[in-house]
């Protein structure tokens, strides 16, 4: 009985391990089912997505828009070292009309190409361009609060940067342009899509000191160059009427217009520049609406494809001494005339402080600022010129207390008067190496 009990124990339990085995079995198809069915979903997953990938065609715009950005640098670079001095119209630099965009994501942001017209007050800077090695510069203040908002898309040359004018020490602009890729909301848009656009005058002039500011932007094409797509610039020069001959200055000033070589009205780089011909379209005189003890505001207003360095200033600097008196009006023919004066007279520019990159010209660019960003930017320049107004105010305060100082002392000079400087010609003053000459002698350091 006890053998025949142990034997049914055995088989039992013989049973349940046979069982147990038949269930864990079971559980490892199931199992094994399972994960090949997700093997399988996992597979078509990736095979749909291989051939989206297949039919993309995002490198081929990313290459033809390299393709592209290369050959226009190469281009621009070539006609920089050239300095041929010809135009060239926006059609033949642009040679693409694509709308700047670039749905690439870079640092997980699209970016953007787009123009920006800048506004600023140059006295205290060291000109526009940052390559000045001066701080501060108009430029590097520009940069600073790009990075400052994370605006910018990598660095100048990634971005493509360019600008209009590089405007020098002290001068200021009311319409400089500049261009360069910046940060973008917009993936897919057309060209002139801005609803869902970042506010760039907005969040610029937030970051951005009180002497400069952004008025507004634009998209442009991928070919664009600030500099080199400009059709023409404007300069403003203020002065004070007081004691100058207006219409002789008007009249002189009319010799400029046409295409000229301006060697004599500018500071000549022999190294760099090669063609000193030069084109002004307009001239022109013309009162504003300041006045200061009778003594009226008046403007120089001079427009033109594109300027020599110091070109304006050295131009005001003659209109002045005829319009003193000291020079004819027919010395600007003289000048002009390098066959005849082939070396610049030795003469003082006129300040730079009253000179001012009134506008830059290009073909179907629109610049947009949206009415809060206008409306801020409105108040701000209200403030700044209130600002000016109320130092003006103190310095006029002061000089009314000076009148009586001024009495006094002419009574303890015993009426001596200082005798004034003499005005030498223009034509007997000392000249300045000729461009052949200063050519010679750079291939003569060359050599050595």
């Amino acid at each position: 009985m006890e053998m025949e009990m142990e034997m049914a124990t055995e088989m039992g339990a013989t049973a349940i391990a046979e069982l147990a085995k038949v269930t864990f079995v079971n559980k490892s198809i199931v199992i094994l089912t399972c994960l090949q069915f997700k093997i399988q979903e996992l597979e078509a997953e990736n095979a749909k997505f291989s051939s989206q990938l297949a039919n993309c065609r995002c490198h081929e715009k990313e290459d033809k828009r390299d393709s592209s950005a290369v050959s226009c640098d190469s281009s621009l670079e070539t006609s920089r070292k050239s300095n041929s001095g010809s135009k060239k119209t926006t059609k033949e630099i642009v040679k693409e009309k694509v709308p700047g965009y670039d749905t690439r994501i870079m640092n997980h942001h699209c970016k953007r190409y787009v123009a920006l017209k800048v506004m600023y007050f140059g006295q205290r800077f060291y000109g526009f361009a940052a390559e000045a090695q001066m701080d501060p510069t108009i430029e590097s203040e520009i940069f600073k609060a790009l990075e400052k908002t994370r605006l910018l898309v990598g660095d100048k040359k990634e971005s493509h940067y360019s600008r209009c004018g590089r405007t020098d020490k002290g001068v200021s602009a009311v319409g400089q342009v500049i261009a360069l890729y910046l940060r973008s909301n917009l993936k897919e848009t057309c060209e002139n899509n801005e609803e869902g656009e970042i506010d760039y005058v907005r969040v610029l002039n937030r970051a951005l000191p009180d002497d400069i500011r952004v008025f507004g932007w634009c998209p442009v094409p991928l070919g664009f160059n600030a500099r080199f797509s400009c059709l023409g610039r404007e300069y403003y020069y203020l002065f004070w009427g007081e004691n100058l001959n207006l219409l002789a200055m008007e009249s002189a000033g009319r010799k400029f217009v046409g295409e000229h070589d301006f060697r004599n009205f500018c500071k000549m780089d022999a190294l760099n520049v090669h063609n000193y011909r030069r084109k002004v379209t307009s001239f022109a005189i013309s009162p504003c609406d300041v006045r200061f003890d009778e003594n009226q505001l008046w403007a120089i207003k001079i427009k033109g494809s594109a300027f020599l360095w110091h070109q304006v200033r050295c131009m005001v600097a003659v209109l002045f001494l005829i319009g003193q008196g000291h020079e004819s009006p027919d010395v600007i023919d003289a000048l002009l005339d390098i066959d005849r004066i082939p070396r610049k007279p030795q003469y003082s520019m006129a300040s730079e402080i009253p000179l001012v990159l009134q506008s830059c010209e290009f073909e179907g660019l629109n610049f947009t600022c949206s009415s809060d960003s206008m409306q801020a930017l409105r108040v701000h320049l209200a403030n700044e010129c209130q600002n000016y107004h109320l130092k003006a105010a103190i310095f006029h305060e002061a000089l009314q207390s000076c009148s009586p100082i001024e009495k006094d002392q002419r009574s303890l000079d015993n009426g001596t008067v200082k005798k004034k400087s003499s005005h030498v010609p223009l034509m007997s003053r000392p000249t300045e190496p000729s461009y052949e000459e200063r050519r010679t002698k750079l291939n003569t350091r060359r050599k050595d």
